[in-house]
């Protein structure tokens, strides 16, 4: 899927495509449509990077065995 942003809109915002990445991320895995591992990966940034987003935002990590599972999973397709 492709997002497409005015530069414009970015400036405007004073955002850059990294942290537009991120808070999509972030959103995401606070809904719970996203895993850790997918968000961090939505991100572009290493899981415990994302982990230390996440903290400085105070969002808790909803991490479950299923959820463990399934990283394991993509892990083992890459």
């Amino acid at each position: 899927m492709t997002i497409e942003l005015a530069d414009s809109v970015l400036a405007n915002a004073r955002a850059t495509e990294q942290s537009v990445k991120l808070l999509i991320a972030i959103a995401l895995f606070k809904e719970e449509i996203l895993t850790l591992g997918q968000a961090a990966a939505l991100a572009d940034l290493p899981q415990l990077i994302f982990q230390k987003e996440l903290a400085k935002r105070k969002i808790a990590i909803h991490y479950d065995v299923e959820e463990l599972r399934s990283d394991i999973k993509h892990i083992n397709l890459s």
